[in-house]
């Protein structure tokens, strides 16, 4: 671990972290990935229920690639990563929030080889935004910072490549002042912090890489985690899920605050906190876990509160809701478990009219429902209960792969044809 930060620099950053949980400036927008804390919950709840390719469909607009990112919205605007692939292009678009308009582009393009899966296109990761900038990573190609109108601000092109089969997509975090990202995966894995003004790197954790699954002998390890921050009593801790191990850092400098055994090889979960407990889960016959945060050191014996050695394979992250956590495996099953015992409540299977019930987005809770959405184009909706009912059904018929965005009442959904803008 490298750290170039002064003790000044720590003190501030304890003033700009007490806020950073909060919803950024408005519950209406959508800064990251997984919302305004990061978890895939909103504060809204007036949302819709229902809608098709003519009901509730305010705008949509094509989009000139296939794409795998979510987009993420601030004030009056929708931000996205896309590919271009034919033309070695990563870009970052601009959409007026009211109409749908593109705004604005920006971008680099990069010719370069890099090793990726044929599902994944490149710019699978999403933006990152606190209504000043927007922090996108370009894999191998590195993470450039824009202003709302598209100039760039920063770039970092000196971090290396990425290299693994199933190529990458972690998405930066926005918080206090600077950005964390998982570089990763492949045989060069670390964790960065940045100064969100400058790109500077304030600290470095560099975890072991390895095996990127080429060749005959299939093996592969590697975290598409994104980190998590959550005050945990006193102090602060970045939460992160890595093969072999999930743990938490201090945001501040770097540190190790504690690690727990238990994950296997591969990592496409993010992690969840809710009530002093951190829900860490990996893939492909890979295991789930609850630890207790706050721990120092290996607490593997004395915090992990349950463990199971293998479960279904599952590529997007859950949430929690009064004890109780959600979440989507590969084949389409939503599951709610006990968050306190590992127990299974119920598991069913989400199934429409699409051509597929593959899943592989991430759960968004509004108060007591739960937005998802499958492969087939189809979109759920269901209650956050430990007794499953099935709310809604509602297909666009289009292929998705992101995960549902939420800004003033509206559902941002983004396929690999268009990107729609559902509201009623």
């Amino acid at each position: 671990m490298k750290v170039s930060q002064p003790l000044w620099a720590a003190c501030l950053l304890t003033v700009t972290l007490s806020s950073c949980l909060l919803p950024a400036a408005s519950a209406a927008n959508w800064p990251m990935w997984r919302g305004p804390t990061n978890d895939g919950v909103t504060e809204e709840t007036d949302l819709p229920l229902q809608w098709s390719t003519t009901e509730n469909v305010k705008w949509k607009v094509s989009l000139p690639d296939r794409g795998n990112s979510t987009p993420v919205v601030w004030g009056d605007k929708v931000f996205l990563t896309q590919p271009i692939e034919r033309e070695g292009k990563r870009l970052l678009l601009c959409f007026d929030k009211k109409t749908g308009n593109k705004l604005w582009e920006s971008g680099i393009t990069y010719k370069e080889a890099e090793l990726t899966h044929a599902t994944n296109p490149y710019c699978s990761a999403s933006p990152a935004t606190d209504g000043e900038r927007v922090v996108v990573f370009f894999g191998s190609a590195g993470v450039y910072c824009y202003d709302m109108n598209g100039k760039e601000l920063w770039k970092r092109t000196d971090l290396g490549r990425q290299h693994h089969i199933w190529g990458n997509g972690t998405s930066p975090v926005i918080a206090g002042d600077r950005v964390f990202l998982n570089f990763g995966p492949g045989e060069k894995t670390v964790l960065y912090a940045f100064d969100k003004k400058t790109g500077k790197t304030l600290w470095e954790h560099n975890e072991p890489g390895g095996a990127s699954g080429e060749g005959s002998g299939k093996k592969w390890l590697g975290s598409w985690s994104d980190p998590l921050l959550r005050k945990v009593d006193n102090r602060y801790e970045l939460l992160m899920t890595y093969p072999g191990r999930a743990c938490a850092f201090d945001p501040m400098t770097g540190k190790e605050l504690w690690t727990c055994e238990g994950m296997t090889q591969l990592v496409y979960n993010s992690p969840v906190y809710a009530d002093g407990l951190m829900v860490a889960v990996s893939s492909y016959g890979g295991s789930g876990m609850v630890v207790k945060a706050g721990g120092n050191g290996n607490v593997t014996s004395s915090h992990r509160v349950w463990h199971l050695p293998k479960i279904q394979q599952r590529i997007g992250s859950g949430v929690i809701h009064e004890g109780h956590y959600y979440i989507l495996t590969d084949g389409g099953i939503a599951e709610c478990r006990d968050l306190k015992t590992g127990e299974v409540v119920w598991n069913e299977r989400l199934k429409g009219p699409g051509p597929t019930g593959q899943n592989w987005s991430s759960l968004v809770r509004s108060g007591d429902k739960l937005y998802a959405a499958n492969q087939g184009g189809d979109c759920f909706v269901f209650k956050a209960s430990p007794k499953f009912e099935l709310l809604a059904t509602n297909s666009l018929g289009e292929k998705i792969i992101g995960s549902i965005a939420v800004s003033d009442g509206q559902l941002f959904i983004r396929s690999y044809q268009n990107l729609w803008c559902i509201g009623k």
